[in-house]
């Protein structure tokens, strides 16, 4: 059973840089074909996918984040990272982390994290 679970802080201030990490069990990062994925969730603009790093270590963006994200991973602790810079009120929603054989086409989702952007 492949488990993903996110973790940090709960609140970010304005300008900050928001981190958020992904700790996978049941599976590695590295396994031949999966994608692992960034995903977040607002009422405003639905699920909207930032972007996912590859089994090999390939980075994919949305264009319309990818000025301000970066996905890293750490092999050793089976764990993919995600920083947002720059955040504002805007980027107040829930984060999730997925599992996916082609990017979009998620089949393990972490539970969400939900974080705050405020003073």
């Amino acid at each position: 059973q492949v488990q993903l679970q996110e973790s940090g802080p709960g609140l970010v201030k304005p300008s900050q840089t928001l981190s958020l990490t992904c700790t996978v069990s049941g599976d590695s990062i590295t396994t031949d074909n999966y994608y692992w994925n960034w995903i977040r969730q607002s009422p405003e603009k639905g699920l909207e996918w930032m972007g996912a790093i590859r089994y090999n270590g390939m980075t994919y963006y949305s264009p319309s984040l990818e000025s301000r994200t970066s996905i890293s991973r750490d092999t050793s602790r089976n764990q993919f990272a995600l920083q947002l810079s720059s955040v504002t009120p805007e980027d107040t929603t829930v984060y999730y982390c997925a599992r996916a054989v082609h990017l979009c086409q998620y089949d393990y989702w972490g539970k969400g994290t939900q974080v705050a952007v405020s003073s």
